[in-house]
């Protein structure tokens, strides 16, 4: 069990705790969560001993193993296997004294206590372990210091879940993660026998690996039973009713001053307002609950294209060896939501950087109209901030001709207010240099958005900011995440890349998931079959939206036909001097028709969907 008891903690004088107490049962796992730079890392450090708290208690029981991953795996000559099973450090140390002991009496406590620990097993574990999280047989076998830093993070996180301590403790575990790692976590975490404490920012994640929520506000700590939604859920109604309570107090303060202020003056009711004077001096203030600073993302509006915007024919992409990617066959247009789906290694951000245009094709051919402008986001791009200058210089680069007060306003829109505009980006937070890439990638106004996990550090608020922007944003979106919840929001079409081709996905992001955990419980066995229930209230949502939205699709689509009928309509046209010219004309109506076809018959699939649901 762990146990915080009153505790206080200040950085350069600024208190991140004041008074936090909370009780973690033994076996609970618990999902911390929080504006970003209220804490949780901090709260996590105490936890492990690395810092001292201004006041209060932190006990654990006797002998309990913390662990979590504090930085990646050293890049060394060990392979991944030998670096995971040597963080079991009993059994590392067992090992090793097996091989050099000469006493038969020790030899055999060596060997009866290897047995109890299951060591003979634990490299069949480590792999299971490593192959969940995304590494293959053949790269299992690699050394660690073949792999970039964040495929040793994978490594550190394996080795830590390995380790099985009696207080696993993890930070943002999924920033690493492609969907299927961030997946297969999930379910690991769901079963891991030990209590777990883990600060996320995926509400996936947080509705079906944890049974509580620890929420980390105002410099105390509250503990919910249930996942995201229901906290979210439970949290909205107490503040309503402390909204509510605080109104009426107000509504009672103020009739007693009234009291006091009309009759203080008069004998006969002097003892009466004297009363009502202590009765205010003795009322415990109720605050209404202050409402954050909203995150905020705008993206700014690009100009309507002719569909299609992109379109590849036959194409095959690759590096220098054999095409990754064959024939393929795809059209974007500026109104498609797209998610990108795919085991890793697939060819994800392959398929991403050949619709850039960063890769050419080595077969077939990219089209794209000849006014279309992308953006492109990827975590790299964040890694290459100039980290010595402040986001004010980074704009200034890419618009030296505006106005400091208009370069400003750009930051404002991506939710940097002016006291980020000036600070240098290596003081910002994670979150806030994903939001200054984000800015920079769209300065343009793109008429496509290729987002390659844009989530990673943003904290649960501008998550949903994301969403929003997204759903507004009148370009294409092709989006690689690992947070179902922001592409289940977002994307309407689904495109899943595997075995060198990318074909679109029939099923739905819940079909997808259960195929990629192979519907089997922790034990290997299929799972059983669950009765068919209702769909959730969320659900029902999220296909109205989807409704929604191919019902816009359907109306700007018309409209362009609109426009391009009354322009062949015009018998100026049809002159001899022109013939070039309606030849274009008449390819794009075509091309407009294919995709009115195609939008309709997307608006009549989402809305029998919705029908089924609603049913």
């Amino acid at each position: 069990m762990l146990r915080i008891n009153d505790l206080a903690y200040s950085v350069a004088g600024r208190p991140l705790l004041e008074g936090a107490s909370v009780t973690v049962p033994s076996g609970h796992k618990v999902g911390i969560v929080g504006r970003n730079g209220t804490g949780k890392t901090t709260l996590f450090r105490l936890i492990r001993g690395e810092l001292t708290p201004d006041a209060g208690e932190i006990s654990l029981p006797e002998r309990a193993r913390v662990g979590g991953v504090a930085q990646e795996a050293k890049a060394d000559d060990r392979t991944l296997v030998e670096t995971v099973l040597s963080h079991d450090t009993e059994r590392a140390a067992l090992m090793a004294e097996a091989e050099t002991a000469t006493d038969p009496g020790r030899i055999a406590d060596v060997q009866a206590r290897l047995t109890d620990i299951d060591a003979w097993s634990a490299e069949a574990r480590a792999a299971t372990i490593l192959a969940g999280l995304g590494f293959d047989e053949a790269a299992q076998v690699r050394r660690t210091r073949d792999f970039s830093g964040g495929w040793r993070m994978r490594v550190a996180l394996a080795g830590v879940l390995f380790s099985a301590p009696d207080l696993l403790l993890l930070d943002e575990p999924t920033n690493y993660l492609d969907l299927e790692g961030a997946l297969w976590l999930e379910q690991y975490l769901a079963g891991y026998p030990h209590t777990v404490l883990i600060i996320s920012h995926d509400r996936g994640l947080l509705n079906r690996a944890v049974g509580h929520i620890l929420h980390l506000e105002d410099k105390r700590l509250t503990l919910y039973t249930g996942g995201y939604d229901t906290f979210a859920r439970t949290r909205a109604e107490r503040r309503a009713v402390q909204a509510a309570e605080a109104a009426k107090q107000e509504v009672r303060r103020a009739h007693l001053q009234s009291f006091v202020d009309r009759f203080k003056a008069k004998a006969s009711k002097a003892k009466q307002a004297q009363s009502r004077v202590k009765m205010l001096e003795r009322m415990e203030t109720i605050r209404a609950p202050e409402d954050a600073a909203r995150t905020v993302f705008t993206f700014p509006e690009p100009e309507q294209l002719a569909p299609p915007i992109l379109r590849m024919e036959g194409a095959s992409v690759g590096y220098d060896g054999p095409p990754v990617l064959r024939r393929l066959d795809l059209r974007i247009d500026q109104d498609d939501r797209i998610a990108l789906l795919g085991r890793n290694g697939e060819g994800k951000s392959t398929l991403s950087k050949a619709l850039v245009g960063e890769l050419q094709a080595a077969e077939g051919r990219r089209h794209a109209s000849s006014k279309l402008r992308i953006g492109y986001f990827a975590q790299h791009q964040v890694d290459a901030l100039h980290l010595d200058e402040t986001p004010l210089d980074h704009l200034r680069r890419e618009r030296p001709d505006e106005a400091p007060a208009k370069l400003r306003a750009r930051l404002a829109t991506f939710g940097l207010g002016a006291d980020h505009a000036e600070v240098e980006v290596g003081r910002l937070s994670g979150g806030q240099k994903a939001r200054l890439s984000l800015l920079l990638g769209t300065l343009d106004a793109p008429h496509l958005l290729i987002l390659d996990e844009p989530t990673n550090h943003l904290d649960i608020e501008s998550r949903e900011a994301l969403v929003e922007a997204l759903t507004a944003y009148s370009g294409a979106v092709v989006l690689v995440s690992h947070d179902m919840h922001l592409l289940s929001l977002v994307a309407d079409r689904l495109w899943l890349v595997k075995g060198g081709r990318v074909a679109p996905y029939e099923g739905d992001l819940e079909s997808y998931r259960g195929e990629l955990l192979g519907r089997e419980d922790r034990s290997g066995r299929p799972e059983k079959k669950k009765e068919k229930s209702k769909p959730s209230r969320e659900r029902i949502l999220e296909l109205r939206a989807e409704v929604r939205r191919c019902e816009e699709r359907v109306a700007k689509i018309e409209a362009m036909r609109d426009k391009l009928a009354k322009k062949l309509a015009d018998p100026g046209m049809y002159a001899d001097d022109k013939v070039g010219e309606l030849e274009v004309w008449n390819r794009k109506y075509a091309e407009v028709n294919e995709a009115a076809d195609r939008a309709e018959a997307l608006w009549m699939a989402a809305a029998e969907k919705l029908e089924r649901a609603e049913a």
